[in-house]
């Protein structure tokens, strides 16, 4: 989980819902960060849509999810890596049903 970061990050305290792409909620500046325990980075790319996000805990990344859309918006691939660095592939179809 250490490749190199693209897109603006930007910093939130939790996220909402179940369904992939994650909603992170919450925004925080950088000069909130220091006090914190767990927090969000949200990697956003040029049309704003958030590509990857990690969970921080304690300085370390607890969980990362790496998101991937077609040509249209539509979430097509996800890769959600665990604390142990296991990774969980889900593609999805045009109807955004795991295929």
């Amino acid at each position: 989980m250490t490749e190199e970061m693209q897109g603006t990050c930007r910093y939130f305290l939790t996220y909402t819902g179940v369904k992939l792409p994650l909603t992170l909620l919450n925004e925080l500046e950088p000069d909130q960060l220091g006090n914190r325990i767990t927090f969000f980075h949200g990697y956003y790319d040029g049309l704003g849509r958030l590509v990857r996000l990690q969970k921080m805990v304690y300085g370390e990344i607890e969980m990362e999810h790496r998101y991937q859309y077609d040509e249209t918006g539509l979430l097509q691939r996800a890769e959600i890596i665990d604390i142990d660095g296991e990774v969980t592939v889900l593609e999805f179809d045009k109807n955004g049903l795991v295929k």
